[in-house]
């Protein structure tokens, strides 16, 4: 009997995008300085967001703080050729921090515990079936393919790694499926649901559904959350204070310039002036 094997059909033309509203592109104008339109467009691209104009906005951001602070540098004697060097020695001689004592280091400690210790961790392995989550039909394929699988797995311990170099859609396949250490919070919630459920050397008994597809997990090793004596913690402690109250300080003195300046084109939130846990500052 011949066999004939009929190629898939076209795929459908895909859907239009929703309409999204048109960027911003006027020039910014910072105390009389033009920052122009295309350089706020150009430094979107270090600024990562969940959509271009939240990019434009975080860009824009940078750009007006950065230029706040050329002009107070420059007001106060310092040489704005050398940019960077001319912010770092403007902060170094405006903003100042008292060290924390050991009771402001004690209730920081004690107000964020989880800044501190090790995170819960687990060490697993996987095989994806990917799938779109909005495809009901190839995710009904997904699982079958998946169950598939488990049942091979859970058959024949230890053939996870072959199984995931062959069929599995993560590039952890060239690892025979290995995600290696897994923090608590890194990946999505349904996934950790999971892994929390098992023990060591143990293969989830069923199918893992996420976002992402099917998977067929494995569990080698988990760690569990450590959290140190307040006494242990103290260099830590201490450090993560004193830059927390840094960056609070440099969000106030950027505010003060703000309110100060002449802005045109861009309101600078007073919650957003500054990133001061990003590179514009450090």
């Amino acid at each position: 009997m011949a066999i004939h094997i009929h190629p898939p059909p076209p795929p459908a033309p895909p859907a239009a995008a929703p309409a999204q509203a048109a960027l911003p592109e006027h020039d910014i104008v910072v105390n009389g300085t033009v920052i122009p339109a295309r350089e706020v467009a150009a430094e979107m691209q270090h600024h990562p967001a969940v959509d271009a104009f939240a990019a434009w906005e975080e860009a824009a951001r940078a750009l007006v703080v950065r230029r706040l602070l050329l002009d107070a540098a420059a007001a106060a004697g310092l040489d704005p050729a050398e940019e960077d060097d001319a912010i770092g020695a403007l902060l170094a001689r405006e903003i100042r921090v008292p060290e924390p004592d050991e009771a402001a280091a004690r209730r920081w400690f004690a107000a964020n515990p989880d800044r501190f210790g090790t995170p819960e961790w687990w060490d697993a392995s996987h095989i994806l079936l990917a799938a779109d989550p909005e495809d009901a039909e190839e995710r009904s394929a997904a699982r079958t393919r998946a169950t598939a699988l488990l049942a091979q797995v859970q058959e024949v311990p230890g053939s996870l790694p072959d199984l995931a170099r062959l069929h599995s859609a993560c590039p952890s396949r060239e690892q025979g499926g290995h995600l290696g250490r897994i923090e608590r919070g890194s990946t999505v919630p349904e996934f950790e649901t999971f892994l929390a459920a098992l023990v060591p050397g143990q293969v989830c008994p069923e199918v893992v559904q996420t976002r992402y597809g099917m998977h067929v997990v494995q569990l080698h090793h988990h760690a569990p959350r450590r959290t140190p004596r307040f006494e242990d913690a103290v260099p830590e402690v201490m450090r993560d204070l004193a830059r927390v109250s840094w960056q609070s300080a440099v969000r106030h003195y950027i505010a003060v310039l703000a309110a100060r300046a002449t802005i045109e084109g861009f309101a600078l939130s007073a919650e957003g002036e500054a990133r001061a846990d990003g590179p514009l500052v450090n």
